[in-house]
């Protein structure tokens, strides 16, 4: 692809417009309807859409909330695989490359947040493993305990 703007130049947006075009053959590739379906077309869509419209604004604020959204379009894009597996409209072997993808597209946009929002030390996407159930159900607890204290 020939490089006409700045947001073309950036990896995490190359990776994000060749995951959008594997979603359109996915999605073709499954005839019955679902939300899910749907919902995964408009979110893996909107991944480049904010990451071309964030990297365009001058101010790191603006750029921050275009970057947050497009990485909260890329959990909701992980999501929506998980639900066409447990729906059984698709087998999970085949997705395991493309949340992969997913993962290596929110880990470059959780460096770009680092990078323009002084709000980035709150996101959790680059721990190494994840909290137990119970870890999980007190750090919650004792996060809203706190804000009730202040």
């Amino acid at each position: 692809m020939k490089i006409h703007f700045d947001h073309e130049k950036l990896d995490v947006y190359r990776e994000a417009i060749n995951f959008c075009g594997w979603v359109g053959e996915f999605l073709a590739s499954i005839s019955a309807k679902a939300a899910a379906k749907d919902q995964l077309d408009r979110a893996s869509t909107s991944i480049p859409l904010n990451i071309a419209e964030g990297n365009g604004k001058f101010s790191a604020r603006d750029r921050a909330r275009f970057f947050e959204m497009a990485r909260g379009s890329a959990l909701e894009c992980a999501a929506c695989l998980d639900v066409l597996i447990v729906r059984k409209l698709a087998k999970e072997e085949p997705l395991v490359a493309q949340k992969e993808r997913l993962v290596r597209i929110v880990e470059m946009l959780v460096g770009l947040l680092r990078r323009f929002s002084d709000r980035a030390d709150v996101l959790r996407e680059e721990a190494p493993d994840y909290l137990s159930e119970t870890e999980h159900d007190y750090d919650y607890e004792h996060e809203h305990e706190q804000e009730g204290k202040g």
